[in-house]
């Protein structure tokens, strides 16, 4: 009689937490630093330039990526990283009510984005080790979603705080730092969560070395690019996303902007409601049933329609810049539309990043795929502003329709394993 696998860890404990904990310093850096420096009065200029700068870990982070497979633990990076993460977020804190606060804050959010750029390649590696394949499927939506969340504590729960904090102390300085303090309390609190939740699988360890520490971290490039089909696998990584990386540049000033010059003219609280709460609900039911449905068909079988569900839903933008209609429940229902499509398409694209890394090193070839999907959002979404100031709103969201053509011819030239991410009946 064959013995029964051993039961395997509550996933619900720890997915949600660990990928709300790795959306949370992104948004700080990329968002918060923005909105804190405009509150304190730096110049437009300066803002632009040098948080700009910030998104570049997340670019480069398979650099460094074999250091964390060569070296301890995902585990241990991740407990870590979270506490690391924490003390960072607090010497934010300590830093505003300085004379240089603009330079030394500057130089811990460097500290912070390498940290959470890190970060993210331990949790994506545990997750990788932690689960076995059908499952990674199921839950790629799960994952996905709790990021999106994160984003959105970030962009509208931790805002609106500071917004209030600085109306009731009468100090925008005084408030950011309250608002950097709980969130190090709340990354000190998560990383003890996680030493004590996060299952410890017996793959986790650190990778095998020859003793010569260069030599072994070129060998996981040499064998990311050895791969078969990397050519195809690293033109679909950067065009994939072509289209809707230019559309969510504009899509919340295409909202705020006044009819005059082609926007909806929304108020900030209803683009809240209409893309903050309708639009992410969209969102997160569009990612959760694209990781399930690929888990019972295939990730083979139902690439083409997930493309065509991220894509052609972009018609919606098309129709709102033509009409500028003014009900904001018909604003909600075409937002949701367009966020259910993008939310169920993404989970393929995460779900084919699983598939490229997979084998020796997936950890460092994982990150090094998430590394080509930053390049791919950061490059196209740099002149989407430009583009769109030349065309206005109609002519650009055409332009996005059009932009969507090299996706299409990208994915025609990968190929996908038959059966992958498909659940099946053998024991985890």
């Amino acid at each position: 009689m064959e013995t029964p696998a051993p039961k395997t860890p509550n996933v619900w404990r720890w997915i949600p937490s660990l990928y709300f904990c790795q959306g949370i310093p992104y948004v700080v850096v990329m968002t918060l630093a923005v909105v804190m420096y405009k509150n304190l009065k730096v110049s437009n200029t300066d803002i632009a330039l040098y948080t700009s700068w910030l998104y570049l870990p997340w670019v480069i982070k398979p650099l460094w990526s074999p250091l964390v497979e060569l070296f301890r633990t995902k585990r241990f990076w991740i407990v870590s990283l979270q506490i690391g993460i924490g003390g960072a977020l607090a010497a934010v804190a300590l830093t505003l009510p300085g004379p240089a606060y603009f330079q030394a804050s500057l130089a811990v959010f460097w500290l912070l984005a390498f940290s959470s750029a890190t970060h993210d390649i331990a949790a994506d590696g545990f997750y990788l080790l932690a689960m076995p394949p059908h499952r990674q499927a199921a839950f790629v939506g799960v994952r996905s979603t709790f990021y999106r969340m994160a984003t959105l504590s970030g962009q509208g729960g931790l805002v609106y705080l500071a917004g209030y904090l600085a109306q009731t102390l009468g100090s925008f300085t005084q408030a950011w730092s309250i608002v950097f303090l709980v969130l190090a309390v709340f990354f000190l609190l998560a990383g003890l969560y996680h030493f004590f939740v996060l299952p410890k699988p017996a793959a986790d360890r650190a990778a095998p070395r020859t003793g010569q520490l260069w030599s072994d971290f070129a060998r996981v490039f040499v064998l990311f690019f050895k791969k078969p089909g990397i050519g195809a696998a690293l033109g679909f990584l950067l065009l994939y996303r072509f289209a809707e990386s230019q559309a969510l540049k504009l899509v919340t000033p295409f909202l705020l902007d006044g009819r005059d010059v082609g926007g909806l003219g929304l108020t900030t609280q209803q683009v809240g409601l209409v893309y903050g709460t309708v639009g992410v609900a969209a969102l997160t039911i569009g990612g959760i049933l694209g990781g399930w449905i690929i888990s019972v068909y295939g990730l083979k079988r139902l690439l083409w329609p997930m493309i065509l569900a991220m894509n052609l839903p972009n018609l919606v933008f098309i129709y709102l810049a033509l009409v500028q209609p003014s009900s904001v429940v018909l604003i909600s229902s075409l937002l949701a539309v367009e966020q259910f499509g993008y939310g169920f398409g993404f989970a393929a694209y995460l779900l084919y990043m699983i598939m490229i890394a997979r084998g020796e090193n997936q950890t460092a070839h994982y990150a090094i795929c998430t590394g080509f999907m930053a390049l791919g959002m950061m490059l196209p979404g740099m002149g989407a502003g430009w583009i769109q100031d030349q065309l206005g709103y109609v002519k650009f969201f055409m332009w996005v329709l059009i932009a969507t053509i090299p996706s299409f011819a990208a994915t025609a030239l990968i190929k996908i394993e038959p059966g992958f991410g498909k659940k099946t009946t053998q024991l985890p």
